[in-house]
Order: structure tokens, then sequence, then C-alpha cells
């Protein structure tokens, strides 16, 4: 049987994944809240504000999350920082779903079948991402007692 070893891409690599991570989520932040802010985007409803919250938590974590890894990212933190945001993002998710903000008026095209289609994906992404975190987590966590 052959033994695979994974490698991790170089520190340098890592890191500036992170400032990536780090630059959108300040980025999808400030559209969101200041311009041109969730309020003008033409087929979002009012409701968008019962959603707003959790959408700015999912951010606000990443940011958090990318911070700690520009400091430190062994295994283990990386599969449990990235477990916390995608549980709080599946929550986005799940409550984009129940309020479904959205009103694409009387086009032609069906964009909230498109737009519920995408939740699904990434309700079922998350949850199998959050799946492989925790698989990590653990297996970083034996590993380390050896």
């Amino acid at each position: 049987m052959l033994k695979q070893i994974q490698r991790r891409p170089s520190a340098g690599t890592r890191r500036t994944g992170y400032v990536f991570a780090l630059v959108f989520n300040a980025v999808a932040l400030y559209a969101i809240h200041a311009w041109p802010g969730w309020q003008r985007v033409p087929f979002v409803t009012a409701e968008t504000a019962q959603v707003v919250g959790w959408i700015t938590a999912t951010l606000i974590f990443g940011l958090g999350v990318n911070v700690v890894y520009l400091l430190a990212d062994p295994p283990w933190l990386k599969a449990l920082g990235d477990l916390v945001v995608t549980g709080v993002g599946l929550v986005a998710i799940v409550r984009v779903w129940q309020v479904f903000p959205f009103d694409f008026g009387d086009a032609s095209f069906d964009w909230a079948l498109v737009v519920r289609v995408l939740l699904a994906v990434g309700f079922f992404g998350s949850i199998v991402a959050m799946l492989v975190q925790l698989v990590m987590l653990v297996a970083a966590g034996s590993r380390a007692r050896r």
C-alpha cells in the first residue's frame, strides 16, 4: 500500500490567500453597509433586513479567522476556524432560504428558481465542508498526540 503524503501550500501562498479573503470580506461588508448598501440593490426587498445580520456575522467571522490565520495557521486551528465560519454561513443560508428577500418582478426567466438552486447548493456544500473540517480537526488532534 502506498503512503500518500499531503503537503500544504507554502506559508507565503497561504498568507496571500488569507489576505485576499480579508480584502473580499471587508469589501463585501462595505458594499452591504456603506456603499451602495443592500437597500440599493433593485431585486432585494425590505425583508433583507431580517437576514443581513447573519450575512454580516459570516463576513465578520471570516475577517476574524483570516486575521488569526495570518498570525498562525496550524492545521487544527485552520480546521476549527473554517468549521465555525462555515457554520455561521450555513445559518445565513438557511435564513435567506426562509425569508427569501428577493423580488425579480415580471422577469421572463425564473430567477427565483436559480437563487433557490444556488442556496441549496450552498447548503449542501456547507454541510459537506463542515464534515470535512470536523474530520480534519480530529485528525490534526490525533497527530498532535503522537
